[in-house]
């Protein structure tokens, strides 16, 4: 049975640090191009980072960039994403998923499986 799991939200004081993983059970990781995604309340899922399987490149979207950092752990088959200097605006479920394309935006283009999420708060 294909699962991923998120953990690692929680609630941070603005400038804080967080680290999120993707756990996955029943396939292995590496094989996927992995996509980190939030939803903040009311607002539309947005691509927050992904990580190319082929050559391990790795895309932010631009409110992101430079202060998060997405890589793999093969030997606990996860994707990390690990963010820092947190703002208010983070403040969202994130989830991550077996897909994810760089067109300017992150995007998911093909069929692809997705953790139930973990709540990420930044507030003082």
């Amino acid at each position: 049975q294909v699962q991923l799991v998120e953990s690692g939200g929680g609630l941070v004081q603005p400038g804080g640090s967080l680290r999120l993983s993707c756990a996955a059970s029943g396939f292995t990781l590496d094989d996927y191009t992995i996509g980190w995604f939030r939803q903040a309340p009311g607002k539309e899922r947005e691509g927050v980072s992904c990580i190319s399987s082929s050559d391990g490149r790795t895309y932010y979207a631009d409110s992101v960039k430079g202060r998060f950092t997405i890589s793999r752990d093969n030997a606990k088959n996860t994707v990390l994403l690990q963010m820092n200097s947190l703002k208010p605006e983070d403040t969202a479920v994130y989830y991550c998923a077996t897909d994810c394309a760089y067109f300017g935006t992150i995007i998911v283009v093909n069929r692809s499986s997705w953790g139930q999420g973990t709540q990420v708060t930044v507030s003082s």
